[in-house]
């Protein structure tokens, strides 16, 4: 599973593979076409035949998406391979669009219409008045044009004003002021249904669609037809409809009218990743670090800063102090991480460091990338930051006691005598963290064994606080903090 991108209000044409995209066949002409030996076929053929040729390769039917193989993906495949249209039930931050947007890699590279058709008219049987008229009249001539996969598919966000016209279509002003009548089907302007026939056509936030834009929707499901503003026009259509909801939408912002959510093949529950592990992976694929050069340092995340970042993930979703019905979006996790390492760079800059090592004290950066992505439920005024501050604690406090072992606790503690005091902050090099583990003898096999026998001075000093943030917290060691400085010493 990963995080969605922010998706447009209206979009056509813009996804599939980002390969170079190859020549079309070339054929020309409807006879050229027939004559090759191509044959039409509804879009849930199509999808049907590509996914059953992926599944029997054992590749998946989604790319990109982690923590979906043995729940969602599985439940998909049945809805493709059945033919039905989706339904995609889950909070924000599920990959719910990226998984609707995958869809389009399933359909043909190449299909071919009928030369100049708003409609995709299939040139052995065209559905609209301008493919019947140019097929009739130009028989085995008649020109045909290829359609690329990645543009047969659209997407619409629903939103309180968005109109039947929008959807399906609305008589064309213009085309009437320039002399054809309003009984003429030429005058009619299709919306995006009718535009994406032979395609895949995608409703995100279907709730917060009008109910009465739903009922619009009926036809295409079920009889797979439109009808425009009284026009004796029957437009049958070949298409797979999508739509992704959050489920409190049904009671709270709207409602999927109860007739609209029996036409859907199949509803299918999305989650969230079922562990850190899957949430670091996303967060590795889609974080967008700086890049080094130019007086940028190179970045280091060590493998327990990671599982630190997406821990705090895993807990904000089971705290009772944040509205879990809008979820916590894997997003939070992929921003932090983008804000934790930025947090080291600036650092590095000011130290003067080549390599930017995140560390327990840049946590503290995480308040800001973490405050928007979450609702804290009724709270006091001004606690919410006291509260973030709380759930990444329990997260150091997790993989601390994960990740490290002090063969002599006692032997550790002894080095804090009452003048041993360890300092840690943003005005600090790694070198200087350093220095102070080589006074401290008995804290350098558990920092050597959180390294994995790193001598990096920047990975040194990240294990060292996360040592030393460990033993506050499970109260061995006294920390006064001051923003990101804090000042560690023993409690005799």
């Amino acid at each position: 599973m990963t995080s969605p991108e922010p998706t447009p209000s209206v979009t056509a044409g813009t996804f599939g593979s980002s390969e170079p995209r190859p020549s079309p066949p070339d054929l020309a002409t409807l006879g050229a076409l027939r004559a090759s030996g191509w044959e039409s076929t509804s879009v849930a053929s199509e999808l049907r035949r590509n996914a059953a040729a992926r599944i029997a390769a054992g590749q998946p039917l989604v790319s990109g998406v982690l923590g979906f193989e043995d729940t969602v993906l599985p439940q998909l495949e049945n809805a493709v391979l059945a033919g039905h249209d989706v339904i995609l039930l889950g909070e924000r931050g599920q990959a719910k669009t990226r998984i609707i947007r995958s869809l389009v890699d399933l359909l043909d590279e190449w299909m071919p219409i009928v030369a100049g058709s708003e409609v995709n008219d299939d040139p052995f049987h065209p559905i609209s008045r301008h493919g019947k008229d140019t097929v009739a009249a130009a028989g085995e001539e008649t020109p045909i044009q290829w359609v690329h996969r990645s543009d047969r598919y659209g997407e619409k966000l629903a939103t309180p004003d968005t109109s039947i016209a929008d959807l399906i279509g609305e008589v064309d002003p213009i085309r009437v002021a320039e002399g054809r009548y309003l009984s003429d089907e030429l005058t009619l302007h299709y919306g995006l249904v009718p535009r994406l026939n032979r395609g895949i056509f995608a409703v995100n936030e279907l709730p917060d669609l009008a109910e009465r834009i739903q009922v619009g929707l009926l036809n295409v499901l079920e009889e797979r037809d439109v009808q425009i503003r009284g026009h004796r026009v029957r437009l049958p259509l070949d298409i797979m409809l999508v739509a992704t909801a959050n489920p409190e939408d049904y009671t709270n912002r709207g409602r999927i009218i109860t007739p609209l959510k029996d036409r859907f093949g199949a509803q299918i529950r999305t989650h969230y990743p079922p562990d850190a592990r899957t949430e670091i992976l996303i967060a590795q694929a889609e974080a967008c670090l700086p890049a080094a050069g130019a007086g940028v340092p190179s970045i280091r995340i060590p493998e327990f800063m990671a599982e630190i970042v997406a821990e705090i993930s895993q807990i904000a979703r089971q705290s009772p102090h944040l509205n879990q019905r809008s979820g916590v979006s894997v997003r939070l996790t992929i921003a932090n991480t983008e804000t934790l390492a930025a947090n080291a760079v600036r650092r590095a800059l000011r130290t003067g460091e080549t390599v930017a090592v995140p560390r327990v004290s840049d946590l503290q950066a995480l308040v800001a990338s973490s405050q928007g992505k979450v609702e804290i439920e009724t709270i006091e005024e001004g606690r919410e930051e006291q509260l973030l501050g709380q759930i990444v604690s329990a997260a150091v406090l997790l993989v601390f006691r994960r990740r490290v072992v002090l063969d002599d606790p006692a032997a550790v503690l002894a080095e804090f005598s009452p003048d041993a005091v360890v300092h840690a902050g943003d005005d600090l090099s790694g070198r200087d963290y350093a220095q102070a583990l080589s006074a401290m003898p008995a804290l350098q096999g558990p920092v050597h064994r959180l390294t994995d026998g790193s001598e990096d001075p920047g990975v040194v000093a990240s294990a060292l606080e996360l040592i030393l943030e460990g033993l506050h917290l499970t109260k061995r060691l006294n920390k006064e903090a001051a923003g990101s400085r804090a000042t560690y010493r023993g409690r005799g």
